[in-house]
């Protein structure tokens, strides 16, 4: 079992950790803090380079530390809320990924999950650390807190689109 949650961790972590590189550089094909920022106005998000900062950071951070096994069930909740904004960008395309759909946000979203319950096995810093097994109102809370922050940054962050006709530059503005 041990085995088993340290190549889960280790895929889906830097996998996360990934995706949150492509938004601030252009390693792994990102397209630069500018291409993030680009991203996350086309998909209705205000603010822009911070927001882009911020869920890069978040999707490093949370990926690094769930390869790592590191605060577990802390780094599954900002796991799960990146993840969970995600998706909420792409419900609207269906389900299935040659869609663009929501399919692969949802897979990371259950995997935080199931290593918040499970915890990360013997080979993690955590069991080095003596921080196993987690408190279940700790993983319970994670559970919560990481999809409903997700949800929470969606509507407080998103931006209505622009009434047609507005130039370009003045919808970049916020």
């Amino acid at each position: 079992m041990d085995v088993g949650l340290l190549i889960l961790r280790l895929v889906v972590g830097l996998l996360i950790a990934g995706h949150g590189v492509q938004k601030v550089s252009f390693r792994l094909g990102g397209d630069g803090w500018a291409g993030g920022t680009e991203e996350f106005r086309r998909d209705g998000f205000r603010g822009g380079r911070l927001t882009a900062l911020a869920a890069g950071a978040a999707q490093i951070g949370s990926g690094l530390f769930l390869a790592a096994g590191l605060l577990t069930p802390l780094a599954a909740m900002a796991a799960m809320g990146v993840m969970t904004v995600a998706a909420t960008v792409k419900w609207a395309k269906g389900l299935w990924a040659q869609n663009d759909g929501y399919d692969y946000p949802l897979v990371l979203v259950a995997v935080a999950a199931v290593l918040a319950l499970t915890g990360p096995g013997r080979w993690s810093a955590d069991h080095v650390l003596g921080l196993t097994p987690w408190p279940l109102w700790v993983c319970v809370a994670a559970l919560v807190l990481g999809p409903v922050s997700g949800l929470l940054t969606r509507v407080v962050m998103h931006r209505p689109p622009a009434p047609e006709g507005t130039p370009r530059y003045a919808q970049a503005a916020d």
